[in-house]
């Protein structure tokens, strides 16, 4: 465990990424297997269940530290991390702990069945025999809040340094529904496991977006470009006559899109898709909103599946009759989907069928792409994604053969109504805002949105301290303002929600700039803001 914190609070004070990936090869050279294979899954989170919830983590703390609750809690909403404040408010220890990584998972995950008592009692003994830093990698690893900055890429680059297997194997490799618990080092990394191909997706490509004008691509000739659609990324694949559906955050979510089962016994097996699951309300796409309806949900009911329908919008291949193409330029890889969609796409399929393909766009110079681009929210996409024609289905983010150009953001002029402490080095102050907008009828501010970025560090602090001597009312660690102040906020897109008080929820939301021009009057309306909200696209042609 000392080895492991070491490694943490090495990662955790950089921004540099080759000292963390020097800290990393290092610690993945050294450590046990069975505690690199536990590192391997922490940081990418693969963390066991909480096993005490935050009320009795918050309780004992304050317990042992021997200060009131309601110290403890001022403390908390001041530094801003749960595991942080416990790890300083408890009286520092002489003694040291010979426990390894996988000891300490392992009891956290045995911890949760037992009683109160017994959880209470296993933190006090090991909380006094961990030093600060082992007691804070400790905390965040009871309350399953570890985020620290290690990439996939970043791993990759270490185990590839530590172990001399190639990245873009360890990226496959660390794909799919593995478990720390029932795995061991040699078979994750160093063995070849066929078993495990079954259900396992590619790494996925990642584009760029556009940094200068689109003509600096070159010849427009050598792209194509499709719409960038806005649902959740996803491979799907069909291998021995079984269905694996994954998201790009590697979580495999088969069971809430039973939509796609009509692939198997259609799709031949080893075929694998990338694409975008969308929503398809009345053979039309819905907006993102509507998709989230589906996200999150433990069991999907027959009236909701009803309701919000998905289509898999597909865009490549990367798997063909059992063989990995993804070396074949681009335009290959279209030609064998077209083909296999026209095959799929019959009479019998072809009524209701959840796979469809996403078109590419013709056109004879960037002129014509940017009018396109223009269409974007017509078609309730985010933009457009422009593919070299000759470009292989690369591993991560990589510059030069995909591109994403999205349109520019939607854009209103807010009041801020409430604000709260930040996190990580900003909480100090207050950086996480509330906005509203204008009532006409109620002449009144109502709120629709929260962003926390967009600022610089000046105006920030600037914007902290008005903001404590402007307060009119608190709500623990949330501050209700004086409105005066009007900010442009920018979004993706907006959408009706019966979830939020405005009766509109928007995407992305982050401010644009501070308009110090402005009074909060000239803010705009909730009617302003439900005009932004894009008519429903018409259903394709013969539909």
């Amino acid at each position: 465990m000392r080895n492991f914190a070491e490694l943490i609070k090495t990662l955790d004070s950089t921004n540099k990424t080759t000292l963390k990936v020097e800290a990393l090869t290092k610690y993945l050279q050294l450590a046990q297997d069975k505690d690199k294979v536990w590192a391997i899954a922490i940081l990418s989170h693969r963390r066991p269940p909480r096993p005490v919830n935050t009320t009795l983590l918050r309780t004992w703390a304050s317990e042992l530290a021997n200060i009131p609750l309601w110290l403890f809690e001022e403390s908390y909403h001041i530094v801003g991390d749960l595991a942080e404040t416990i790890a300083l408010v408890i009286p520092v220890s002489e003694a040291n702990s010979e426990k390894t990584l996988t000891q300490f998972l392992v009891e956290m995950i045995e911890l949760k069945a037992k009683t109160d008592e017994d959880k209470k009692h296993y933190l006090f003994e090991n909380w006094k025999t961990l030093n600060y830093y082992e007691r804070f990698v400790f905390c965040k690893l009871i309350t399953g809040s570890f985020r620290i900055g290690v990439s996939q890429k970043l791993m990759t680059r270490a185990l590839s340094k530590a172990t001399e297997i190639d990245e873009d194997i360890l990226a496959y490799k660390l794909m799919g529904n593995w478990d720390p618990q029932k795995i061991s080092f040699t078979q994750l990394i160093l063995e070849e496991n066929e078993e495990d191909y079954l259900s396992k997706p590619y790494p996925f490509y990642l584009a760029y977006a556009v940094e200068n004008e689109v003509k600096t691509l070159g010849d427009v000739k050598d792209w194509t470009a499709e719409h960038k659609w806005d649902g959740i990324r996803s491979q799907v694949i069909i291998r021995n006559d079984q269905l694996f559906v994954w998201s790009r955050g590697e979580e495999l979510v088969t069971d809430k899109y039973p939509e796609f089962q009509a692939f198997v016994n259609t799709i031949p097996n080893g075929t694998v898709l990338d694409g975008e699951i969308l929503p398809f309300i009345e053979n039309a796409i819905g907006s993102f909103n509507e998709l989230q309806t589906r996200i999150g949900r433990k069991t999907v009911s027959k009236a909701l599946l009803k309701k919000t329908p998905v289509i898999l919008k597909t865009y490549d291949i990367l798997e063909w009759k059992g063989k990995d193409i993804r070396d074949l330029p681009y335009v290959e890889r279209r030609k064998i989907l077209e083909k296999l969609f026209t095959e799929v796409s019959t009479e019998k399929t072809a009524n209701n069928f959840p796979l469809h393909l996403s078109e590419t766009i013709s056109f004879q110079n960037w002129a014509e792409v940017a009018a396109e681009r223009s269409r974007a929210r017509e078609e309730r996409s985010e933009g457009l994604m422009l593919k070299r024609l000759d470009s292989p289905y690369l591993v991560g983010r990589k510059k030069g053969d995909w591109w994403k150009w999205k349109v520019a953001p939607l854009t209103i002029d807010a009041v801020l109504t409430y604000a709260m402490r930040g996190h990580g080095r900003r909480t100090n102050l207050f950086t996480d805002y509330t906005f509203g907008l204008w009532d006409e009828e109620k002449k009144a501010l109502v709120t629709f949105a929260k962003a926390y970025s967009g600022l610089t560090d000046a105006e920030f602090r600037k914007l902290d301290a008005w903001i404590k001597k402007n307060t009119l009312e608190r709500f623990g660690p949330v501050r209700n303002v004086v409105p005066h102040h009007v900010f442009e906020i920018a979004f993706e897109g907006v959408a009706e929600s019966k979830r939020h008080k405005s009766g509109v929820a928007t995407r992305f939301p982050r401010i644009l700039r501070w308009r110090q021009d402005k009074k909060i009057e000239d803010a705009n309306t909730i009617e302003d803001l439900k005009g932004l909200i894009a008519p429903a696209p018409q259903p394709p042609k013969g539909e």
